[in-house]
């Protein structure tokens, strides 16, 4: 088979390391959503990038193939719960927010099952968080839109916060 192919970073620097509006902006989100590090922020945002890039490409493109690979990152985003219409405009529109708050740890935030959103991170890495039948510990899990309604705590652990 060959050896693997070589591990790259998934995420890109800011251009300008300095500037006060992103790093006031990046701060922000950071507490919002309880991350550990801006490389979260960079690699979300990296991620939005090549979504909103290939849109770029598919509305410039036309022909079969094209077409194919518009449904293709329609659906995959529609997966997501990131885009709910059949529209390529709407996926220039998606914010870093959107994605941010389909990570597990908001949701498990959201759905009150921690009191901080920081408790909610200490919750899911001590694998006290379920997403139907698997225990997952990666707080930066996208939780799929069927998936949402299973995200649920660990009997053990719910078994002793009841006590």
């Amino acid at each position: 088979m060959g050896t693997p192919p070589k591990q790259r970073k998934k995420y890109s620097k800011p251009k300008h390391p300095w500037r006060i509006e992103r790093i006031e902006e990046e701060s922000d989100l950071e507490k919002t959503y309880g991350l550990k590090n801006k490389k979260e922020i960079w690699k979300t945002k990296s991620m939005l990038r090549g979504f909103r890039g290939q849109a770029r490409r598919l509305l410039a493109e036309t022909g079969e193939e094209a077409e194919k690979e518009r449904k293709d990152l329609l659906a995959k985003l529609r997966r997501m719960g990131v885009v709910d219409s059949d529209n390529l405009d709407d996926v220039l529109a998606v914010k870093e927010t959107d994605i941010l708050d389909r990570r597990l740890q908001t949701i498990v935030y959201r759905k009150g099952y921690s009191n901080t959103i920081k408790h909610a991170r200490q919750l899911i890495t001590h694998k006290h968080v379920k997403v139907g039948d698997h225990k997952v510990n990666v707080p930066s899990y996208l939780v799929p839109k069927h998936e949402e309604d299973q995200v649920a705590l660990a009997e053990a652990y719910a078994k002793s916060v009841t006590q």
